[in-house]
């Protein structure tokens, strides 16, 4: 499994995007306009997905593709 294309995909879906339009760099907030319920719903979709946990205190730290990928990265 592509872990990059797992979570663009799921991210596209919440955000009704293009997931050629997300990169690792993409913003949550500022690029594709989440709020904090988009951002708990994409990382429960995350979590349901790829059936592993993220903490609440490692959730308040993601602000891009690339945060939400570190952690998964590191902690698999």
């Amino acid at each position: 499994m592509d872990l990059f294309k797992t979570v663009v995909a799921i991210i596209a879906e919440q955000m009704s995007v293009d997931p050629s339009t997300i990169t690792r760099e993409t913003d949550l907030q500022g690029d594709l306009g989440a709020d904090s319920i988009d951002a708990a719903e994409m990382i429960l979709n995350i979590e349901d997905i790829l059936e592993r946990r993220i903490p609440d205190e490692a959730i308040q730290n993601v602000k891009t593709v690339d945060d939400i990928l570190k952690y998964l990265e590191a902690n698999a």
